[in-house]
């Protein structure tokens, strides 16, 4: 991404060590990728925090199958982007996915309008 990020507030790195991380260390790489993205300038990294906080206060029940797992979470952060798909402030970017990539997602995880908008 040709950027120099050299620092990690404290605050990002405790959330980085007390998260479960249920897609083990691919979710680790992807997290960090999209913070990467997500870092507009400057040296310190910029990580969507929100989306290791689960909705309930409580981590994901360990029975959820990774798809299932996958299809919340798109759909908590199409809510949290106001059913904006891409653009700036849209739920692709927050995810660190390409627009088309997220709609194939969608359309895989059966996602429809309905489950998402307000």
């Amino acid at each position: 991404m040709d950027k120099n990020i050299d620092t990690i507030p404290s605050a990002t790195m405790d959330a980085l060590m007390n998260w479960h991380w249920p897609g083990n260390v691919r979710e680790l790489e992807n997290f960090i990728e999209r913070s990467v993205i997500l870092t507009e300038e400057g040296p310190v990294l910029r990580a969507p925090l929100a989306a290791l906080e689960p909705e309930d206060g409580r981590f994901a029940n360990a029975d959820t199958t990774l798809e299932t797992a996958e299809r919340e979470h798109i759909i908590r952060v199409l809510r949290q982007c106001g059913g904006l798909v891409s653009g700036t402030k849209g739920a692709a970017g927050k995810l660190g996915l390409k627009r088309t990539t997220l709609q194939s997602k969608m359309r895989k995880l059966r996602i429809a309008r309905k489950d998402y908008a307000a």
